[in-house]
């Protein structure tokens, strides 16, 4: 088996979605109800996979991504109305993940403030960004995520193990009608099915179209795209499972309910690392941040660039798309200067996961029209199934987001 295969872009996109955002929405979740989430796991990763081939469909189809698609072929309100929706929850996680990493980085070093660890961290992401090419950026950075794996040894070092309940948990759906189970299940759904996501996805297509000089879309070009996404969509989904595993057996039981700090966050990998646990959860939540911010930030890029269209690509020069570059870095900007509010990192990363849950049904909406517009995508328009999938997805993000609203105003 070739393991370059299934380890290789897929996987940039799956780590990315385990992002600062998604480590504190998963913990919160198995600290607040233990293991009552963790079906939440099992029925996430169909969900992610079957909205990131239709996105990747469409890019690789096309040859433009979401916003470029949308301005060519829709009225301007419907790209207006999908750019507004996206565009300010990916900048909140932006600054919501500077801030888990400003936080991190306080925990390791406690005499240097947060805020200056952000601000670094910013500078460190602009040269970055600037300088060097991300895939290669990437192919370093995507090894320090797999020090998230610690979650998945944890439990096997947790005496009160009990492997019938993890398996009822699982396998059962188990839902509680309060607010502060729909805000963690829309949380959950909105930090693995994450709209910036959507627009990467297309836009990542395009750019591996152009590489491999794809004129012609054939049925083989799709099977690769497809598995290559699957392969991403799985390490998420094992690392989700893991963490609300891990701190539905730690924290749970030991009246640790409300994640409030990073330092409580960590707390769930003690059972197996003890005071080296702050060291490899904040190697774990600096590489997912230090992955996921360029791609947040590549996503408003290739949003706008592709409404005015302008040269774009992470693959291109800072002199060969000044524009491209320069929305990165003024999304850099706007994200750290959320820190002034004084919204604590936890909280800024749960409030981030919310927004997707309320916004994406929407989004997927229109993107679900694109991608059964024959006008479009010829002969490669949704299948029956990937319809049915992804009007289920739609349909239960809506659900729970409807029922959120609900709850707050009653």
């Amino acid at each position: 088996m070739d393991f370059k295969k299934y380890f290789g872009p897929g996987i940039i996109t799956g780590a990315s979605d385990d992002d600062p955002s998604g480590i504190a929405t998963y913990t919160q979740a198995g600290a607040m109800f233990g293991l009552a989430t963790l079906w939440t796991a099992f029925l996430a990763f169909p969900l992610m996979a079957v909205i990131q081939r239709m996105c990747a469909r469409i890019g690789l189809v096309t040859g433009h991504g979401l916003a470029g698609t949308l301005r060519l072929h829709y009225p301007k309100w419907v790209l207006y109305l999908t750019i507004g929706l996206g565009a300010p929850a990916i900048v909140l996680n932006i600054g919501a993940n500077i801030s888990g990493m400003g936080a991190v980085g306080h925990m390791l070093f406690p005499a240097i403030e947060a805020n200056y660890f952000s601000v670094v961290f910013t500078m460190l992401l602009f040269i970055m960004m600037m300088y060097f090419q991300y895939q290669r950026i990437t192919k370093i950075l995507k090894y320090l995520c797999l020090s998230l794996l610690v979650y998945c040894i944890v439990p096997f070092y947790h005496d009160g193990m009990s492997l019938s309940a993890i398996l009822t948990s699982s396998i059962i759906p188990h839902i509680e009608f309060n607010k502060e189970f729909l805000l963690i299940l829309v949380g959950i759904l909105g930090t693995t099915i994450s709209p910036y996501l959507f627009f990467w996805q297309a836009s990542m297509e395009v750019e591996e179209k152009e590489h491999r000089h794809i004129i012609l879309v054939n049925k083989t070009d799709i099977k690769s795209m497809e598995t290559d996404i699957d392969s991403g969509m799985i390490f998420s989904g094992i690392i989700m499972y893991c963490i609300i595993l891990t701190a539905g057996l730690v924290l749970f039981p030991n009246g640790i309910r409300e994640i409030n700090t990073v330092e409580d966050a960590a707390l769930a990998l003690y059972p197996l690392l003890g005071n080296s646990a702050t060291i490899l959860f904040s190697l774990g939540v600096i590489g997912t941040g230090l992955i996921a911010i360029p791609v947040l930030s590549g996503s408003l890029s290739y949003m706008f660039t592709e409404i005015l269209n302008l040269p774009k690509g992470l693959d291109r020069t800072f002199k060969q798309a000044k524009g491209f570059y320069g929305i990165m870095a003024f999304s850099l900007i706007l994200g750290l200067s959320l820190n002034v509010f004084g919204i604590t990192p936890i909280d800024a990363l749960i409030a981030t996961a919310i927004l997707y849950g309320i916004t994406a049904p929407i989004l997927i909406g229109v993107i679900l029209h694109i991608a059964n517009n024959k006008e479009i995508m010829g002969e490669f328009v949704n299948s029956r199934w990937m319809n049915i999938g992804v009007v289920f997805t739609l349909l239960l993000m809506s659900a729970a987001a409807i029922a959120l609203v609900i709850f707050y105003i009653f």
